[in-house]
C-alpha cells in the first residue's frame, strides 16, 4: 500500500551492501525477487532475544551453519532491531546451586522508552550493567561475567549484538538490521506496519491505523496518537509483514524458521524460499551459555 504520507522513493538495495555482499534490487510492489543468485542466501530472523541469547537462536545458528556446510552459500542473520516488546529481552538463568530460575532484563532510562520505544533506542541505564553483574555469580561462572562486563553499549539492541559476537555466536555471518534507515529505504512498501514517531519526548514504535497512530498500552487499551506525515526511513514491518520486507530486499533462498514462526509466517509472500525447521533444543526459552 502506497500511503499518501509514505515516501515511495526507492533506492537501489546497494545501498545497504558491505563490500563482501549484494543483495537484488526490490520491487517497489513488494514482489518476491526472483533473480537467481549465485550461490545459496540462508537466512534466519530473530529480536534481540536476551543479554544471554535464547537457546532457540542458538538452534537457528546451528542449524544455518550445518545447512552451509552441505550446500554452501552465505549466512545472514535479520536482526529485527526495530521491535519494541520488552519483553522479548527478557534472559532466564538458572541458580548454579538451587537450579531455580530467574528472569532478568534491562532497565531503561524512563518508562517511556522501556514500553514503546524499539529495541534500537532502548537507552540502557547507567547503573544496570554494574548491577546486574553483581548478580550474575548466583548463575554464571567467571569466564561468561567477564564477557558481560566487557560489552560496551549505549542501547538494548546494541548492547545484545555485541554480546553475541562476544560469545562467538556471528563469526562468518553477515547481520542485516531492521532498524537500518538503508535498509528500510530499500525495502518494498506494505500494507501493515509501525513508524517511529515522536511522543512525550522519545520516540517510540507506534501501529499505523489509517488515520492515526495506535501504541499499545496492554490489553484492549491503546493510545491514539494524531498522524502525521512520515517516510520510508521511519516504517518497520509487523509480524505479519515482515517476512515479504525483508525478503525484498535480501532475496534469500532459504529461511530457518523457529517452532513459533512456522504457525505464523505467510509463505505465500514469498514461495520461492525453502523454509528449513530449525533444530530442535531443550530449554528453548532459556539463555544460551554454552
Amino acid at each position: 500500500m502506497n500511503s499518501p504520507n509514505q515516501s515511495l522513493a526507492i533506492q537501489s538495495a546497494a545501498d545497504i551492501l558491505s563490500a563482501e555482499a549484494s543483495v537484488p534490487t526490490p520491487s517497489a510492489d513488494c514482489k518476491s525477487a526472483a533473480l537467481s543468485p549465485k550461490s545459496p542466501i540462508i537466512c534466519f530472523g530473530q529480536q534481540p532475544c536476551g543479554f544471554f541469547p535464547k537457546r532457540f537462536l542458538f538452534a537457528k545458528i546451528l542449524t544455518a551453519r550445518r545447512l552451509q556446510k552441505e550446500i554452501g552459500g552465505e549466512i545472514v542473520f535479520f536482526y529485527h532491531d526495530s521491535d519494541h516488546d520488552p519483553r522479548e529481552t527478557r534472559t532466564l538463568l538458572r541458580h548454579r546451586k538451587t537450579n531455580e530460575p530467574a528472569l532478568l532484563n534491562f532497565a531503561c532510562e524512563n518508562k517511556i522508552q522501556r514500553k514503546f520505544s524499539p529495541l534500537s533506542l532502548k537507552k540502557i541505564a547507567a547503573d544496570w550493567q554494574s548491577k546486574t553483574a553483581l548478580q550474575l555469580p548466583n548463575y554464571l561462572g567467571q569466564p561468561l561475567i567477564d564477557v558481560f562486563q566487557k560489552v560496551s553499549a549505549v542501547n538494548v539492541a546494541e548492547f545484545c549484538l555485541e554480546m553475541y559476537r562476544q560469545l562467538g555466536l556471528l563469526e562468518g555471518i553477515r547481520v542485516v538490521r531492521s532498524s537500518d534507515v538503508a535498509l528500510r529505504r530499500a525495502a518494498c512498501d506494505i500494507a501493515e506496519f509501525f513508524v517511529d514517531v515522536p511522543h512525550a519526548g522519545e520516540t517510540v514504535r507506534a501501529r499505523f491505523a489509517g488515520d492515526s497512530f495506535k501504541l499499545h498500552e496492554g490489553g484492549t487499551q491503546f493510545i491514539n496518537l494524531p498522524l502525521t506525515p512520515f517516510t520510508k526511513e521511519q516504517i518497520s514491518p509487523t509480524r505479519d509483514s515482515r517476512l515479504r520486507w525483508m525478503q525484498s530486499v535480501l532475496s534469500c533462498t532459504h529461511y530457518i524458521a523457529g517452532a513459533g514462526e512456522q504457525a505464523y509466517l505467510r509463505k505465500e509472500d514469498a514461495p520461492e524460499i525453502k523454509y528449513i525447521a530449525r533444530d530442535t533444543i531443550e530449554r528453548s526459552d532459556e539463555a544460551y551459555i554454552g
